[in-house]
């Protein structure tokens, strides 16, 4: 559904003259310099994935998403929607997407939800029995009732943001392009829309392009994540993959039926980093050793009476990237 290759994305900046008059200089003489926003990148996603984008602040995602929709054009490289370039094919292109930016809303701010609904049918050419239907099914999904009569102004973050999903999904695309969803939502809010971003994919089998800032959307909605640093892709799989890829340890508390004598060390990939009492703290490398290997090497210190493993937090795991 998405094919992208080779891409880059360049912006010129004006370089400030220094010394006296340096506002007036820059004004008559200007001096530029090339900034690589993205920088040959290449990726595919097949029809009903959902795949997390990644990346710090400036790293170059909001501006993949607006080269993929056809905001932006690329200064080198190709962008496929379904076989259909979105730069040069822009209204054919704009039917098979749906595109969500989180802090910019889609609705007209005064006006009432509903109303904001007839436009936007109205710009994509429904006819009254196709609205109808797509209107009620969204109400129903998104629970948006409440609020139809309401001017966009009045509406909760979390409100206004199913509404503004309910936007994107009204022509029925078949690829949906989210950006920070979740910002700025509440605990109750943000598992509302996750459940909701999971419905339509698995359900209704559509493709989705998830960027964000918050872990828990991608580890629990995303089937694999790539990740962009710098304008340039750092890596692209699933995340079993990257924790694997990164190779954090494995954290264990392990308590003792008795007290453990200090010991050095077992095994170089299983390190005791703290004893206190019947309770000792280890790290296990499993690019080096299983678990359960682990766990003959920690029965040796003792009768074991009860143990806690923890793997790496992703929000760890991504930082150790960037």
């Amino acid at each position: 559904m998405i094919t992208v290759s080779n891409l880059t994305k360049q912006f010129r900046q004006t370089v400030p003259k220094e010394g006296r008059f340096s506002g007036i200089r820059t004004l008559l003489a200007r001096d530029y310099r090339i900034k690589n926003a993205v920088t040959d990148i290449s990726f595919s996603i097949p029809k009903g994935e959902f795949v997390g984008y990644i990346g710090p602040n400036g790293a170059g995602k909001s501006t993949t998403i607006k080269m993929l929709a056809g905001i932006l054009h690329p200064t080198s490289g190709t962008v496929r929607i379904d076989g259909l370039s979105p730069h040069r094919q822009r209204r054919a292109v704009a039917r098979k997407l749906g595109v969500l930016f989180g802090q910019r809303t889609q609705l007209w701010w005064d006006l009432p939800t509903a109303d904001s609904f007839d436009i936007l049918a109205a710009m994509y050419g429904l006819d009254p029995q196709r609205k109808k239907d797509r209107i009620g099914l969204l109400t129903e999904l998104l629970e948006l009732n409440a609020f139809m009569a309401t001017p966009v102004r009045k509406l909760s973050l979390g409100q206004r943001m199913r509404a503004d999903i309910a936007a994107a999904l009204l022509h029925d695309p078949e690829i949906l392009f989210f950006d920070e969803p979740t910002i700025g939502l509440d605990v109750t809010a943000k598992k509302n829309i996750r459940g909701f971003l999971r419905q339509i994919n698995r359900e209704l089998g559509k493709t989705i392009l998830l960027t964000t800032h918050d872990m828990d959307d991608i580890e629990q909605l995303c089937s694999r994540v790539i990740v962009i640093n710098e304008g340039a892709l750092s890596f692209d799989g699933t995340i079993p993959e990257l924790r694997h890829r990164i190779g954090l340890p494995t954290r264990m508390s392990v308590t003792y039926k008795s007290e453990v004598v200090a010991i050095a060390s077992i095994h170089d990939a299983l390190n005791i980093h703290a004893i206190d009492g019947r309770t000792v703290l280890a790290t296990c490398n499993r690019e080096k050793m299983s678990a359960m290997e682990a766990l003959r090497l920690l029965e040796t210190l003792g009768e074991i009476e009860d143990i806690h493993m923890e793997e790496p937090n992703f929000e760890d795991i991504v930082h150790h990237i960037y």
